[in-house]
C-alpha cells in the first residue's frame, strides 16, 4: 500500500510539472507589448521659414537728360532728405535748345502785338466806312494765328524748362544712398533702362517677404505677430507683423508670398538680407500626436495597432500630419480611448491576443509648442 501510494504520488506530481510547462509555454506564446499614451497636440504650432528683408521704400534714380555729370554730392551710405541734390547734369545741348525757344517766343510775341494793333486799327476804320469789312476780318483772323502760335512757342519754352530742372538729380524721399555709379564728366543718356545713377532706400521700417507652404497659408492672417532672426546677430529676436498676404499659390513651388513689416528705428536691418522667420500658426486642437514607432506601414497603408479590454488586437488606419522627428500628427483615426501599442511585432495580426506590461513607458513629455521646418 505505501509502494502504491508513493508509485501515485509520482505519477500525479509528475502530472503537475507536466501542465505547468504547457501553461508555462502557452503563456510565453502570447508576446508582451507596452502601451503609448496619445499626447494632445499643442494650440499653435512654431513654423521656422527663410525670409528676404527689404527696404520700405526703394527709388532707383535714372536721367531724364542727356550730357555729362557736373558734379555728385553725396555717395553709398550717405542720409539724404527729400529734395536734396544727389548730383548735377551738364546738358549744354539743352540749354541751347532753350535758348532757341526764347529766341523765337520772341520773335513771334512781336509779331503777333503787330497783327493786334492792325487789327485794333482796322476794327476801327471799319466803323467809320474807310476800310471793308473784309479787310476787317482778315486782320482779326491773322491776330488769332499769331496768338496761337504765341501760346505754342510759350508750351514749348515752359517743357524745355521742365527739362532744364531734370538737370539736378534729387533724392525723392528721406533715406540712405545705398548706391552710386557716377563719376565726373560721365556721359549720361536719358531713360530708365540700364544702370540707375543713384538707388536711395528708406530703411525707417523694412519689408519682409516669405514663402510659405500651400499647407500653412490658412492659418496666416494680417496683423498676425512673428519673430525672424538674423545671422549677425546671434541670440538675438526681433519682431514683425503680417502686413500683407498675396492670395496666390506659386504653381511651381506651391507657397504664398507673405509680406512682414518690422520697425528700423536702431538702423540694424538692410535690403537684401536674410533672415529666418519664426511663426506661431493655430493648430487644430483635435489633433494628438503619437510616437513615430507606434506606426505600422504595409500594403494597407499606415495603421496603428490598438489592444482592447480583451487583450485582442485591432489595426486602424491613420491619416497623418506633419513628422516631428520622434513623434507624428494623426489628423483621423483614432480616439482618446484607444491603448496604442508601441513598438508592436512584425508577426503582430489583427485578432491577436497579446499581454499589457504592468508598467505603461511614457515616451513624450506635456505638449509644447512644436517647431516645423520644411525641407
Amino acid at each position: 500500500m505505501l509502494a502504491a501510494i508513493v508509485v501515485g504520488y509520482g505519477f500525479v506530481n509528475r502530472a503537475q510539472s507536466k501542465q505547468e510547462v504547457v501553461d508555462w509555454t502557452h503563456a510565453q506564446a502570447i508576446p508582451t507589448v507596452a502601451l503609448a499614451q496619445l499626447i494632445p497636440g499643442s494650440p499653435h504650432q512654431t513654423l521656422t521659414l527663410p525670409g528676404n528683408i527689404q527696404p520700405f521704400n526703394r527709388a532707383a534714380i535714372f536721367a531724364r537728360v542727356n550730357g555729362y555729370v557736373k558734379s555728385w554730392d553725396h555717395d553709398i551710405g550717405s542720409p539724404v532728405k527729400a529734395g536734396q541734390v544727389l548730383a548735377t547734369i551738364d546738358a549744354p545741348d539743352l540749354d541751347q535748345q532753350l535758348s532757341q525757344a526764347k529766341a523765337t517766343l520772341a520773335s513771334v510775341k512781336a509779331n503777333y502785338q503787330i497783327a493786334s494793333l492792325t487789327a485794333s486799327r482796322n476794327n476801327i476804320l471799319v466803323q467809320k466806312q474807310i476800310v471793308a469789312q473784309q479787310l476787317a476780318d482778315q486782320t482779326a483772323a491773322d491776330e488769332k494765328a499769331k496768338e496761337a502760335v504765341v501760346d505754342a512757342n510759350e508750351a514749348n519754352v515752359r517743357q524745355l524748362e521742365a527739362m532744364q530742372s531734370f538737370k539736378t538729380l534729387a533724392a525723392p524721399f528721406d533715406g540712405v544712398v545705398t548706391a552710386r555709379n557716377v563719376e565726373l564728366g560721365m556721359l549720361i543718356n536719358s531713360g530708365g533702362s540700364g544702370q540707375p545713377l543713384f538707388e536711395v532706400s528708406d530703411l525707417h521700417r523694412v519689408r519682409i517677404y516669405v514663402q510659405v507652404p500651400q499647407s500653412f497659408s490658412a492659418g496666416l492672417t494680417p496683423g498676425m505677430k512673428a519673430t525672424f532672426e538674423m545671422p549677425q546677430y546671434p541670440g538675438m529676436q526681433f519682431g514683425a507683423t503680417v502686413t500683407h498676404i498675396s492670395k496666390a499659390i506659386n504653381p511651381t513651388s506651391h507657397s504664398m508670398q507673405v509680406e512682414l513689416q518690422a520697425d528700423n528705428s536702431a538702423g540694424k536691418f538692410f535690403g537684401g538680407s536674410y533672415c529666418n522667420v519664426h511663426f506661431e500658426i493655430p493648430a487644430d486642437g483635435n489633433l494628438v500626436n503619437i510616437p513615430s514607432t507606434a506606426l505600422v506601414t504595409g500594403s494597407q497603408g499606415t495603421q496603428v495597432a490598438t489592444v482592447d479590454s480583451n487583450g485582442k488586437v485591432a489595426l486602424k488606419g491613420v491619416q497623418l500630419g506633419r513628422d516631428l522627428g520622434d513623434s507624428v500628427e494623426v489628423l483621423a483615426g483614432l480616439s482618446p480611448s484607444d491603448r496604442i501599442i508601441n513598438k508592436p511585432p512584425e508577426t503582430l495580426a489583427a485578432g491577436d491576443t497579446v499581454r499589457v506590461a504592468a508598467a505603461t513607458p511614457k515616451i513624450a513629455g506635456p505638449a509644447a509648442p512644436s517647431t516645423t521646418q520644411p525641407r
